[in-house]
């Protein structure tokens, strides 16, 4: 049967994941001031087709949803910390869980002063090879802005292929916005 294809046991515990560099943990509630920070920045934003959150309590509340997402089994969030101060740089999730598919949405994001250091191929490094061989994913998802150039760059690099371009399919700020998406499959990791 499909539905015990995944490892529910990454839901009894959190995972928590070690690169070189950094450490990737629960995003709760400690990290709100600098998750706020991160998603009303207007550069992360520019290519997140979302609207950048108001004030602390809107933060807090995001993180909740992602706390509870976890709780019920649907989803994951790390929080990207440095490995030598354990200061928040940005997050990965897995979300729109399909138990039935082994299958996951990959959504990320990282504070702009760390752009280009390589935090984040790392920490996508770790998420997607814990996927496969914790989780037990057969593949994985990503959803982007056409135009959102560093993102392709980054998810070309771990091996994601480019599966569909959906034309004007996402209605933002006054108009539909086209996607592009990308998967990945283990199998085409190696």
């Amino acid at each position: 049967m499909l539905d015990n294809l995944l490892n529910t046991g990454v839901f009894d515990q959190f995972p928590v994941l070690k690169t070189n560099r950094l450490h990737l943990r629960e995003l709760n509630n400690a990290y709100t001031p600098s998750f706020y920070t991160l998603r009303s920045d207007k550069k992360v934003l520019k290519f997140m087709d979302t609207g950048p959150l108001e004030n602390m309590m809107e933060a807090e509340k995001m993180i909740q949803e992602n706390v509870a997402m976890y709780q019920r089994k649907e989803g994951l969030s790390w929080a990207i910390t440095d490995k030598e101060h354990e200061r928040f740089m940005g997050y990965c999730t897995f979300w729109k869980l399909d138990t039935k598919n082994a299958r996951s949405e990959l959504g990320f994001a990282m504070l702009p002063e760390k752009w280009g250091q390589g935090y984040m191929e790392e920490a996508l490094k770790a998420v997607i090879e814990f996927a496969f061989r914790q989780w037990q994913l057969h593949s994985i998802e990503a959803n982007i802005n056409p135009l959102n150039e560093r993102s392709r760059q980054l998810l070309i690099k771990q091996g994601f292929r480019k599966e569909g371009y959906f034309k004007e399919n996402f209605w933002y700020n006054g108009q539909f916005l086209d996607s592009a998406i990308y998967s990945l499959l283990e199998k085409w990791r190696t």
